[in-house]
């Protein structure tokens, strides 16, 4: 019989209240940078914060993952190892790390991933990661399906593999960019990339000349190393058939709606793939996800999509006219007028005031809304689109207000009469507590409170699946179910349920 597969969606946490929206909306392990030498200078956590996160994750049997990915000097190894070990004591589930120098150091007993910025795209370099201890690698985000399907025939199970499925593109190899360092003085490989590859650039042939573009336009002062972001939602069932069974969002900056959203949408896909494959489960508790919205990736920041060679290369892989998010296409500018435009708006699309809307890299806040009549909050006339463009909305203000989500366990909730009071069980925890056993004047009244107390978990982690009151005749007289005041049952729920 083939053994069940646990699949993972794992998360990025900029910080505490990040971590706490991805777990809510769905995530299986998040990651998050430690207090220092994170790979990300401007997302660094306390270990307080960290256990904080540990403690809320571990109620819903998600892990919580520490980036220690930065390449060290020597001077500091006594430092990040003294950092892994506060991280162990607070429960941490792993460490991703990148200089593997730091094996040789005093590491705690901590399970341990290596990094993508390892290069991690050859079975003998994820072989060797494996035989010195490593029990899951981060793959190349440059990697076909091909070059995965050959990893994992040459690992088996030996070694868990991991790949990104969403988010912002490096346009080096992680690990191999030295452009912000050459320049700028600024390692990516010690957390403070310049982001040099989303400025403006000219492209010169080898005698200084500007290259003209299809539409005979010089390339001149334009975003050419600024990559769309990564979009893999068409082909998870294909990656999980390949191998992969961690499934990497990429994000340590970005912020609480970006996350929710973007894990919800997520969350969604891989459930309907494991529900449709008996070989195929949710690596964290299964839960109960509600949302208030419908995730959509366009409605949070956007730069537009790309598989990024999962098969080959393909083109429109970069987008030379913004860095910035795009956001979703909303229709075409049809006229203008003083201070106003009007816009055919795509079939589905509501505008509201504060919406953000873009065009290149350009852009504007809505003031009023008319009808298809919008009013930008600018001024001269020569900075309204023309007719004919192309716009894009990078700001839903509606959308934005909308994104709640929330994580429910689903519980079996047992009552049940001993000779001493009573014993209740909800999920995994069960109390006894000794109370009279008093006789209802009303017995359907009596079992219906009963029920309607023990069900109320409101905003706790739990969801009622089943509640049982358990008569047990020897125990009970023919008045059963017993009076028992509102106070001592909510009491008794309030403290089964609280963490």
């Amino acid at each position: 019989m083939k053994p069940v597969t646990p699949i993972t969606l794992l998360a990025p946490a900029r910080d505490l209240e990040v971590g706490k929206a991805a777990i809510d909306a769905g995530a299986d392990a998040v990651y998050i940078g430690a207090p220092e030498f994170g790979a990300r200078q401007a997302a660094s956590n306390s270990i307080e914060d960290i256990a904080a996160l540990v403690q809320y994750a571990h109620r819903f049997g998600v892990q919580v993952l520490v980036t220690l990915n930065t390449l060290l000097y020597d001077h500091e190894y006594a430092r990040a190892c003294a950092i892994a070990h506060d991280l162990y004591k607070v429960g941490v589930d792993a460490l991703i790390i990148q200089d593997l120098h730091l094996l040789e150091h005093d590491l705690p007993p901590i399970r341990l991933h290596a990094s993508t910025q390892c290069d991690n795209r050859t079975p003998e370099q994820v072989l060797h990661l494996q035989e010195l201890g490593f029990r899951r690698v981060v793959l190349a985000r440059e990697l076909s399906i091909e070059q995965i399907q050959t990893i994992k025939n040459e690992v088996h199970d030996a070694i868990e593999l991991e790949a990104f499925v969403h988010g912002a593109l490096c346009v080096s190899y992680s690990g191999r960019c030295y452009l912000s360092e050459v320049l700028m003085n600024r390692s990516a490989n010690r957390g403070c990339c310049a982001q040099l590859c989303r400025q403006r650039y000219d492209l010169l042939d080898k005698d200084g000349n500007e290259i003209i573009d299809n539409y005979c336009q010089p390339i001149h002062q334009r975003y050419l190393l600024s990559l769309q972001d990564m979009d893999r939602s068409l082909h998870l069932a294909q990656m999980i058939e390949a191998g992969v069974t961690t499934f990497k969002i990429e994000g340590r900056l970005k912020d609480r709606d970006y996350v929710t959203n973007i894990v919800a949408y997520y969350r969604q896909l891989l459930d309907q793939i494991i529900a449709a494959n008996p070989n195929l489960q949710q690596a964290s508790t299964p839960s109960i996800q509600t949302y208030n919205f419908t995730p959509n990736p366009a409605k949070t920041f956007h730069r537009g999509q790309t598989d990024y060679f999962l098969h080959k290369r393909t083109p429109q892989m970069a987008n030379w006219e913004t860095p910035k998010s795009t956001g979703e296409k909303i229709g075409k500018v049809i006229a203008t007028r003083h201070n106003a435009i009007c816009i055919e708006l795509a079939h589905g699309i509501t505008l509201h005031n504060g919406d953000g809307i873009c065009f290149g890299d350009k852009g504007f806040a809505i003031n009023r809304v008319e009808g298809e009549w919008i009013y930008p909050n600018i001024i001269s006339d020569n900075r309204l689109p023309k007719v004919g463009t192309i716009l894009y909305r990078n700001l839903d203000t509606e959308f934005l207000r909308s994104l709640q989500a929330k994580r429910q366990i689903p519980v079996d909730i047992y009552f049940e009469v001993i000779p001493e009071g009573y014993r209740l069980t909800i999920g995994d925890k069960t109390a006894d507590y000794a109370a009279e056993h008093q006789e209802a004047n009303n017995t359907e009244r009596a079992l219906q409170t009963i029920i309607q107390q023990l069900s109320k978990l409101g905003d706790t982690e739990f969801a009622v699946r089943n509640i049982q009151i358990i008569n047990n005749k020897q125990t009970c007289s023919e008045t059963f179910p017993y009076f028992i005041p509102i106070s001592l049952l909510n009491q008794w729920r309030r403290e089964l349920t609280q963490i």
